[in-house]
């Protein structure tokens, strides 16, 4: 099993999408071994692991008896209490960009995310804001299995013509060296 982090800052809901942490474990999966990705909510800035260790052995204890998940996203409050299985949480966000300067005198823009309302009950941040250690089963294929079958129901309007077509130029924009 590949144990991705502990990441300092969470990866909750949507941060799942942009986050490194998740990346390292999804791509052990991809390679065939189960991962988790591990990060610590500490609001602090400060890390004091030594209140979350007793977690992370517990966590890794399950997670080696639960052999059906291949991957979890695992979030630690900066006090836990207990551990909950849970769900993503997707929701809204109000934001703002910052444009700030990395020490090498470049520019950098960050994205300043604040939720529009409250977590919903089960969920990731909603386990995390209670003290709970979050574990939330992830899967690679993102496919929105609803809207596809929706889609496939629809009438048949492309005519060989067309699909030949779109798969020529699907082709013209390939990288060089890639094939299709």
């Amino acid at each position: 099993m590949v144990l991705s982090g502990i990441n300092l800052g969470s990866n909750l809901g949507n941060e799942i999408w942009h986050s490194g942490t998740v990346a390292a474990a999804k791509q052990a999966v991809l390679l065939g071994v189960r991962a988790a990705a591990f990060s610590l909510d500490a609001d602090s800035g400060e890390a004091d692991f030594d209140r979350t260790l007793g977690y992370v052995d517990e966590v890794i204890q399950l997670l080696r008896r639960e052999e059906t998940h291949r991957l979890v996203n695992v979030n630690f409050p900066e006090n836990p209490v207990g551990v909950r299985w849970t769900h993503q949480s997707v929701r809204s966000y109000g934001g703002k960009v910052v444009e700030g300067q990395d020490p090498a005198g470049r520019k950098h823009y960050w994205f300043a995310a604040v939720p529009l309302k409250n977590p919903d009950e089960g969920s990731d941040r909603w386990a995390v804001a209670r003290g709970l250690v979050s574990i939330t089963p992830l899967r690679l294929d993102l496919t929105d299995e609803a809207a596809l079958h929706s889609a496939l129901a629809l009438p048949k309007w492309m005519s060989p013509q067309t699909s030949s077509q779109l798969c020529y130029m699907s082709q013209r924009h390939l990288l060089p060296g890639q094939s299709q």
